[in-house]
């Protein structure tokens, strides 16, 4: 069931998302407003209402640790709050802790938000965190699960920003055209979400390459920091790596849409045996072809501070 909100809470919540796919900081008055509990109280969505859950998913990001506002997590997310990061407990109180601890050490940490994807009760964040101003930071994919208006559960990829890439692209711009700061063309959702799931089902499960000449688009522009421009590019680079991993297995866990831009969550295994990596890929769809890649991968740790592993 839908339940309706406040057209002041709407835009204010609005503004927040707006602002932070700015790069700016978030207007005052708008935070105090998207943050107030008496607002939450009148007006509490239902798990699928995906332009509140995308600015609750910012507001949390760039307020618990960045600025020290721990109000947001008694606020938005659950007691019983499930954690797949490895190195945080389960439970609000226990990401609270995290939180102060990164704070202690990283008193100026940055939270950058490059794009934001929501469909049903997920949503996924794409940002560049900076613990060091001045350093290039993380690549970071957070994926949230809503439940009645709070985060019940968090899963995320993070991966070192490398000094140089294959391609010469950083690994956030939108360097493809047009280039808007949140997804567009919504009505092929769907549509695209169908294209990348048979892509990546036919390159990695089937190990056949022609479905890069298939679906993506020649001058496709890519920010994975081992892959080139072009579908030529990524063909070969994609072979070499399927050669040199002939036991490789591709176990896709969820898949996120949201008009143009479709993010794949999925668990990588090179080698039979071995804990693999967890991989977030987000690809742009226009006319039919992904014109745009972004990736993050980290390795599946040895132990993790909860039982619940990366995925």
């Amino acid at each position: 069931m839908h339940v309706s909100r406040p057209r002041t809470r709407v835009a204010a919540l609005a503004l927040v998302v707006t602002a932070a796919l700015a790069g700016g900081a978030v207007p005052a008055a708008s935070a105090a407003r998207a943050s107030s509990p008496a607002a939450v109280a009148k007006s509490t969505p239902s798990s699928y209402d995906t332009e509140y859950n995308k600015a609750v998913a910012v507001r949390v990001l760039t307020g618990v640790i960045p600025n020290g506002d721990y109000g947001l997590v008694d606020q938005y997310i659950r007691d019983d709050y499930i954690q797949h990061n490895p190195n945080i407990a389960d439970g609000a109180a226990a990401f609270k802790g995290f939180a102060g601890w990164m704070r202690s050490q990283y008193p100026n940490f940055q939270y950058n938000v490059k794009r934001v994807v929501a469909e049903g009760d997920l949503v996924i964040v794409h940002g560049n965190p900076v613990q060091v101003p001045g350093t290039r930071g993380v690549a970071l994919f957070d994926i949230y699960r809503f439940q009645d208006g709070k985060i019940a559960e968090h899963w995320d990829v993070v991966q070192p920003v490398p000094a140089t890439t294959v391609s010469g692209n950083d690994m956030f711009s939108t360097l493809s055209s047009p280039q808007p700061g949140t997804p567009v063309s919504k009505r092929e959702t769907a549509r695209n979400e169908k294209l990348v799931k048979k892509y990546v089902n036919r390159l990695y499960k089937g190990r056949d390459v022609t479905a890069v000449d298939r679906y993506v688009a020649p001058d496709v522009r890519e920010h994975a920091p081992e892959l080139g421009d072009g579908a030529a590019a990524v063909k070969q680079g994609v072979s070499t790596y399927l050669a040199e991993n002939p036991e490789l297995t591709y176990d896709t866990k969820r898949v996120i849409a949201e008009g143009d831009l479709v993010a794949v969550h999925s668990h990588v295994t090179a080698v039979p045996g071995t804990r693999g990596e967890a991989v977030i890929d987000m690809y742009r769809v226009r006319n039919g072809k992904i014109v745009e890649h972004w990736k993050s991968v980290q390795a599946v740790p040895e132990t993790s501070a909860n039982d619940n592993t990366m995925f």
